[in-house]
């Protein structure tokens, strides 16, 4: 029972401590740089799939064609996936003034990735950045991300989502640290040869490798898988930022993160291949660590719970296990109690946060199980 107990224990705290620390040293023995240029300027064609985006859009682009980059190598691509607001008449005015902007409506809906696979039909650039409807590049985020390619290595460069959180929410303050996490292993990932997923909104692809996905599948973690099966590097640029407003709300986070885990599930299935070490390698220790067996740590960490109260009696120890639960209880519970409450303390909301993710990827779990799948969904609200 105490080896069950411990076993778990280090299978649930392994993908949140143990593979950072791994990947860590992994980087230092083989610290695989990126031969980046920033004189290096390939055509490019920015992508965004857009729906009911009306408050974002006009800004969205007029900020991707301000980028700092050789205005006639830039051009902008905009599907709108069915959008019934204004959406469309923004840009079709935009088209009428910028000729450099291409806009396309899929009709009826059905989803980003079917959007994102009808734009690259229209698609001849070097380059393809992904950008969301509502993301605001700084300046020289292209110019940065393009610039790693000219490694011949490279075939897909994520750039630094930072999430800020202007409301000043609990989960905003966790979502935040989360990222800033994330962040930080991606550019170790960078140095052991590859970064096993990314965030979407600022993302860069070479067009030769781009592969057309199914509709269910999500694109900011197949499309990288995919390059790395056509023996390609996915690697993180630092540089190339996105600011990002939290979501602000427990519901809202709560259901972004089910989805997102949902189809997190399905892209480890259809590249299970990827997941064998006699084929990839480190790869596939770093794909177990950083996603599968993160993804499915709630089920050793929920053993853990039930076996620390049985073993109680064994030893101290286990006594100060039953008061670690019971101490992030309190802070789940503080947490809860709001911002006020909470004052200046971090660690309420981390562990917030660290409790949604798991739950949300229980539920997750149970959804795939189940066999179910989401194709579209509503736009980021909260």
């Amino acid at each position: 029972m105490e080896t069950l107990f411990w076993t778990c224990l280090l299978l649930g705290l392994y993908p949140y401590v143990g593979y950072p620390a791994l990947a860590w040293l992994f980087a230092r023995l083989i610290n695989r740089g990126v031969a980046a240029d920033a004189g290096y300027t390939p055509a490019v064609t920015v992508v965004i799939s857009a729906y009911n985006e009306d408050r974002h859009i006009r800004a969205t682009v007029l900020n991707k064609l301000e980028q700092d980059y050789p205005s006639h190598l830039l051009d902008v691509i905009v599907m709108s996936d069915g959008s019934e607001d204004g959406t469309d008449d923004i840009l079709r005015e935009i088209c009428t003034t910028h000729p450099r902007v291409r806009f396309f409506r899929q009709e009826p809906r059905a989803g980003k990735t079917s959007a994102l696979n009808a734009a690259l039909g229209h698609v001849q650039s070097e380059v393809v950045v992904f950008s969301d409807a509502n993301s605001i590049y700084r300046p020289d985020t292209i110019r940065r991300l393009v610039a790693n390619f000219a490694d011949s290595s490279v075939g897909y460069v994520t750039g630094s989502m930072r999430y800020v959180n202007p409301d000043g929410s609990l989960v905003g303050d966790g979502c935040s640290a989360f990222m800033r996490y994330e962040n930080w292993l991606r550019e170790v990932e960078t140095r052991i040869g590859a970064v096993v997923g990314v965030d979407g909104g600022v993302d860069a692809v070479r067009r030769a490798l781009y592969r057309p996905m199914r509709a269910d599948q999500l694109p900011d973690f197949v499309l990288p898988l995919t390059v790395v099966e056509q023996g390609a590097r996915v690697v993180y640029e630092p540089e190339a930022i996105l600011n990002e407003d939290t979501l602000t709300t427990q519901s809202s986070e709560y259901r972004m993160r089910v989805r997102v885990a949902l189809r997190a599930f399905w892209a480890l299935w259809d590249k299970r291949g990827l997941l064998n070490p006699l084929r990839t390698g480190v790869f596939a220790l770093q794909l177990w660590s950083h996603k599968a067996l993160r993804y499915l740590s709630f089920l050793p960490l929920a053993l853990t719970i039930v076996l620390n109260w049985v073993l109680v009696s064994h030893g101290f120890i286990y006594i100060l296990g039953i008061a670690g639960q019971v101490m992030f209880a309190l802070m789940l519970l503080l947490a809860h109690r709001g911002r006020r409450e909470v004052g200046g303390l971090a660690l309420p909301a981390y562990c917030d946060y660290f409790a949604l993710v798991n739950w949300a990827s229980a539920v997750a779990f149970l959804q795939f199980l189940r066999g179910e799948k989401k194709v579209i969904w509503q736009p980021r609200q909260g």
